[in-house]
């Protein structure tokens, strides 16, 4: 669950309480006829706080970390990150939103199928995304032994200071939003940025 910018090539930042379609999922053209219907039923069934509207402070600040982390990074690696950080986090809700988003922004199918394999397909990425998502999973994985200097070295070889920071500040703020979206139980197949 993240902010993204809208397609109108104004730059609007469309926060994580989202847009909907017609039915209130979004992204499910290509789903079977009953899938609208099932994600409706979960989303009705969900009885968990909205953060947004619980936390007002807290979730403006959230947002504005995600805009400020963004700011300047290449839209198709932003994607990766996320989407390779939603995968490691079992974030269903995340990586649905994600996945969709980097597809209407052009990304191939067969990056989005590999991203989680990324390294046993990496002809399929550059150097330098293959660096982000190497720290990208070591980030998200600290507690299974930290950031390896070499990781972090694989990374600043790709990136100056102030992209690198952006890129680091990007991975907390998905996985932030990762945790959001569980925590409150976020169903996949819905939206919610408006």
């Amino acid at each position: 669950m993240s902010t993204t910018t809208t397609g109108t090539g104004e730059g609007t930042v469309v926060d994580a309480t989202g847009t909907l379609d017609a039915t209130g999922t979004a992204g499910t053209a290509h789903l079977p006829e009953n899938a609208s219907t099932a994600i409706e039923a979960a989303e009705a069934a969900r009885t968990r706080l909205d953060l947004a509207r619980s936390a007002r402070k807290a979730f403006r600040a959230l947002v504005g970390l995600d805009t400020a982390a963004r700011e300047g990074l290449d839209p198709a690696l932003v994607e990766l990150i996320q989407i390779r950080a939603s995968h490691l986090n079992h974030c269903a809700y995340c990586l649905h939103m994600h996945t969709n988003d980097a597809r209407k922004a052009g990304e191939s199918e067969d990056r989005l199928h590999l991203v989680a394999v990324w390294r046993e397909a990496r002809h399929f990425y550059t150097e330098k995304e293959q660096a982000a998502l190497a720290l990208t999973e070591a980030v998200t994985l600290v507690a299974d032994g930290g950031v390896p200097d070499d990781v972090y070295a694989g990374a600043a070889a790709h990136f100056d200071d102030g992209e690198l920071a952006q890129v680091i500040a990007l991975i907390c703020t998905i996985n932030t939003w990762n945790r959001v979206a569980l925590a409150t139980g976020k169903v996949a197949g819905t939206d919610e940025r408006r």
